[in-house]
């Protein structure tokens, strides 16, 4: 039985806004099944047998009549054979095999039998996968803190998604992309739960690319890299885009243009229009200084990016995040209650709300090249008022992210992730 819904629906809709008439559906056509509909289904739904009844018993009895007699002697058409020794005939002589007819299912080669490698017939194995990650590579990744804190995870059952998060432009820039992407990948596979690896940050931002060709150049090759190597898994990237932010401003747009030549949306945009991504970050940091000029605030220019964001339907291409570092201090947060209420509206709130960004990425802590430490909590896991508020986001934990060096630890491995894990939703772990 057959029902036309979706596509009938739509051809009748388009006719009538056009004002043209359709043929009338006839109910007393032999192979019509309407009555068979549940009662209250549209008019515009009809049913019509493939078979009659009549005609798919008559098929039943001619196939199982006679104790399935014609069913037994059914048999496939005969092959058509052709000899090549046969005056007249011609065959290709450049064909792949060994020019002998084997049974199905028999291996075209010794050696490839019970899924065994196959192997040539000199002798040699003739095909090694080039992606495969090896035993040694997997127990090397397993040695780094990064693999150690996938590990801790596991064990402890901490509910956060995982992430690995590294940075390969270096590593592109100096050709060892296939070294590195090879040993994210290794880091990966040791740890099935992985979502995906965030493989740049500040990507168009920072020094490493001087033009815009070096830059498409390192995610669509980067990307292939990780793709191969790690199928199914989500790659994810950092920047961030000035000229979002700028709104209507066309003098701000322009100097902002100019001063970021790298940072052009078009071309990000078609990042993710060609699926090179699976999420995008966008940071946060530039609002409160970037616009003083054009007297744009960072709430107004928070507003114009994420506005931007939205009329560019970046989302129907990728998960899009909001990054922000502005809770954590020197030391840690010293926010009071009001400050931390208000900067929750802003800086969480307020992305999620517009709709463009899915999630939020959170820096609970980080050090600095002095070695002095940010903390959004307190040191050693002190309590304090800003961590004691965002604990109490549990509705939309599931959309929170931080970042994690598991490298350099506040207490230990186990303790800060059943600590991040009572905020956080995911984690991306970082990996130098």
């Amino acid at each position: 039985m057959r029902r036309r819904l979706r596509q009938v629906f739509i051809i009748g809709l388009t006719l009538s806004l056009l004002g043209i008439g359709v043929p009338a559906y006839s109910e007393d056509d032999d192979r019509n099944c309407n009555d068979e509909l549940p009662p209250g289904t549209p008019s515009y739904v009809v049913c019509t047998w493939l078979n009659t009844p009549e005609e798919a018993l008559d098929t039943a009895l001619f196939w199982l009549g006679n104790d399935g007699e014609n069913m037994e002697n059914a048999a496939p058409i005969p092959p058509i054979m052709i000899d090549c020794g046969e005056e007249g005939n011609e065959c290709p002589t450049d064909a792949e095999g060994d020019g002998q007819l084997h049974d199905v299912d028999s291996p075209d080669v010794p050696g490839a039998e019970d899924g065994g490698t196959p192997e040539c017939q000199n002798g040699e194995q003739c095909y090694v996968d080039p992606n495969a990650i090896t035993a040694a590579e997997k127990t090397a990744a397993q040695a780094t803190p990064a693999g150690q804190a996938t590990q801790t995870m596991a064990q402890t059952q901490t509910t956060m998604r995982v992430w690995i998060e590294t940075e390969l432009a270096d590593d592109y820039k100096a050709g060892k992309l296939t070294e590195a992407a090879k040993r994210i990948a290794a880091l990966v596979a040791t740890q099935p739960g992985v979502v995906g690896v965030r493989f740049t940050s500040q990507l168009g931002h920072n020094q490493t690319f001087a033009t815009a060709d070096e830059l498409d150049k390192f995610v669509s090759e980067t990307t292939t890299a990780l793709r191969t190597l790690l199928p199914g898994k989500k790659l994810a990237a950092h920047t961030v885009v000035p000229v979002l932010g700028c709104g209507a401003d066309q003098a701000c747009t322009a100097e902002l243009t100019k001063k970021y030549p790298l940072l052009d949306p078009e071309r990000i945009g078609a990042w993710l229009s060609k699926g090179y991504l699976d999420q995008l970050a966008l940071d946060s940091g530039h609002f409160a200084t970037e616009y003083a000029t054009w007297k744009i605030d960072a709430t107004a220019a928070q507003r114009n990016q994420w506005a931007q964001v939205q009329a560019r339907a970046w989302d129907a291409y990728a998960q899009i995040a909001a990054e922000d570092a502005s809770f954590a201090a020197a030391g840690s947060s010293a926010l009071n209650e009001q400050q931390v209420t208000k900067a929750i509206a802003e800086r969480i709130a307020a992305p999620l709300r517009e709709d463009a960004a899915e999630t939020v990425t959170l820096w609970s802590r980080w050090q600095n090249d002095q070695g002095q430490v940010s903390r959004v909590y307190g040191e050693k896991w002190a309590a304090n008022t800003t961590w004691e508020q965002l604990k109490k986001l549990g509705t939309i934990k599931p959309r929170l992210a931080t970042v994690y060096d598991p490298a350099h630890p506040e207490v230990d491995l186990a303790t800060d992730l059943k600590n991040l894990s009572e905020v956080f939703g995911q984690v991306y772990l970082h990996t130098s």
